[in-house]
């Protein structure tokens, strides 16, 4: 028996009390070969979106996507992300919500792995570990 995925219900929870609250919903999104998002606007193979009501025109979130149009440079798009590729939802406002780990390949056989390895070399010598810094930790402003 397959057990379904909880992130959909965790998103819908999240975006709800997002409105509630009066903070702004954002999702981000893992941009893959099924995911309908503008594509001048991804970054490094990612893309947070604004989800909320003043944001979007007829926003669903089901089970399998989350779909809704929204404008993007003043053009609408129709925008399409499969469950799969949310990373997270999130409050703009306070940073609150919940990332999401990325679906998990399959893990490799015995038999694979064994292949893989056997025909890398080891290392002749290990790395030295890098030194421990002393003293206490510092954060510092960067202009």
């Amino acid at each position: 028996m397959s057990e379904e995925s909880a992130k959909p219900y965790l998103i819908r929870a999240i975006y709800e009390w997002c409105c509630d609250q009066g903070h702004t919903p954002f999702l981000a999104v893992r941009v893959d070969a099924q995911t309908r998002v503008p594509m001048a606007f991804v970054k490094n193979g990612e893309i947070v979106l604004n989800i909320g009501p003043n944001a979007t025109r007829k926003l669903t979130i089901d089970n399998d996507w989350v779909r809704f149009s929204a404008r993007f440079g003043g053009a609408s798009q129709e925008i399409a992300v499969p469950m799969s590729a949310a990373a997270g939802i999130f409050a703009r406002e306070t940073g609150y919500g919940f990332s999401f780990q990325p679906a998990a390949a399959e893990p490799a056989s015995p038999i694979e792995v064994q292949s893989q390895t056997a025909g890398a070399a080891a290392p002749e010598t290990p790395e030295p570990p890098a030194p421990k810094p002393k003293g206490k930790a510092k954060l510092q402003v960067i202009k």
